[in-house]
């Protein structure tokens, strides 16, 4: 079963140019699946919708999100179907494997007000608090993900065009615009901050290093903006997503058509950039609430 497994996921790289991430969440779901079968004494995968539903019910038992829940149905129905295509097996049950209904969750945005705050938080008189200060403002500018943030080289800078160029989900390249005040910031730590950084030829095309001269993670981006979050004391439960969710929220309650936020985001359905017109509804049900005198 682990010959297959790999097979497979070398598949997703290679066939299918998966990203690092997505392959690494199939491996996840898909490495506890097989676990699970050891544990039963199965050899094979099974073709029998029973035992996928009682695998699926094991994860809700031991409390697994419903988020986990609904990508461990998702990675499980790709997966038969490779084996399927392969003729590895004769009978597909995920064909009969419903997947765990959503339910609405509305991603966090900050205001206006407190995405100004965090931004401002970092000391800009320091090498490190410039290069933070101008992380933030590429994010709140751009929308980028953490992971296209932390892959940025100066090759996709188009800063005299006002331009930034980016690798999203499945390999689509996208170009988004970026404001004068990003852009203004970017250029102060390229001139003063990232000069002090570099430590490698080796690392010499990457934007954003830390103190040793590397690429920054994920994880660190994460670290920075609860650092600065819980300094200006919001307490909101922020994540480096939650700028990209602020930029999409922002630019809609200013009059952004969905199409362009959609093309922005780099969502490929739009069905997933409709969320944020929940939020700026419920914002304005908030400020009405609060405004109108005879609420």
């Amino acid at each position: 079963m682990n010959n297959l497994l790999n097979d497979y996921l070398r598949s997703l790289r290679i066939e299918q140019g998966l990203a690092d991430n997505s392959i690494a969440s199939y491996r996840r779901d898909l490495q506890q699946f097989c676990q699970w079968l050891a544990d039963q004494k199965i050899t094979r995968f099974p073709e029998d919708p029973t035992q996928l539903s009682l695998y699926l019910q094991q994860l809700a038992v031991a409390g697994k999100a419903q988020s986990s829940r609904m990508r461990a149905v998702s990675s499980l129905r790709h997966f038969y179907r490779w084996l399927s295509q392969r003729e590895i097996i004769q009978h597909n049950p995920m064909e009969t494997i419903p997947s765990p209904k959503r339910g609405q969750h509305l991603p966090v945005a900050l205001t206006v007000e407190e995405v100004d705050q965090l931004l401002a938080a970092p000391n800009t008189a320091t090498k490190l608090g410039l290069r933070d200060r101008a992380i933030f403002e590429v994010m709140y500018a751009t929308g980028l993900r953490v992971s296209e943030l932390v892959h940025l080289k100066l090759s996709d800078l188009h800063l005299e065009l006002g331009l930034i160029n980016t690798i999203g989900k499945g390999n689509k390249e996208r170009l988004i615009p970026i404001g004068n005040v990003a852009i203004k910031y970017v250029k102060r730590y390229l001139n003063n901050s990232r000069p002090q950084l570099l430590k490698s030829d080796h690392f010499v095309g990457t934007l954003f290093l830390n103190f040793r001269g590397q690429p920054l993670t994920r994880q660190a981006i994460w670290k920075l903006i609860k650092k600065y979050i819980q300094q200006v004391g919001i307490t909101k439960d922020v994540t480096p997503h939650t700028l990209r969710h602020s930029f999409a929220t922002h630019l809609l309650e200013n009059g952004a058509d969905l199409r362009v936020v959609q093309e922005l985001l780099g969502h490929a359905d739009i069905s997933t950039t409709q969320i944020y017109t929940h939020i700026t509804q419920r914002r304005l049900i908030d400020v009405y609430q609060r405004a109108h005198p005879r609420d």
